[in-house]
């Protein structure tokens, strides 16, 4: 039960990230774009703002993909959790914890998940 217990975080979280890496890069699902979400990134202080949508985008993509295949698992929960160690630092961490105020509260839980998948292995189910 265990290695489904680990398959089904994976491709939950995976992807997850896979549309948001698409909302950055191809501004699928809502998403923004590049230039939109480079603008945004701008404004906070995320610079220079596109370059770093196009590198966001890809490491949620690419992380996505690989941590939801279970094929290089840690490097694609390091890529997912790199970029909520950023969210945390850059955008939600001077709110306080609450998601309810744009807090760090989902980018935290999101880390934790895939340091700790990482941790114990991918599973049964997986590409690796």
């Amino acid at each position: 039960m265990m290695d489904l217990g680990l398959l089904l975080i994976r491709v939950v979280i995976g992807l997850l990230f896979v549309g948001h890496g698409a909302q950055k890069l191809f501004g699928w699902f809502g998403g923004y774009g590049p230039k939109g979400t480079g603008g945004w990134m701008d404004s906070v202080g995320i610079k220079p703002g596109v370059a770093m949508a196009v590198l966001s985008g890809l490491m949620e993509l690419v992380g996505g993909l690989l941590f939801g295949a279970g094929l290089l698992t840690t490097v694609g929960a390091v890529l997912i959790g790199l970029t909520m160690l950023g969210a945390i630092v850059k955008v939600h961490g001077k709110n306080g914890v609450w998601s309810t105020a744009n807090g760090y509260e989902y980018p935290l839980v999101v880390l934790v998940v895939v340091v700790g998948v990482a941790l114990v292995g991918a599973g049964a189910y997986s590409l690796g």
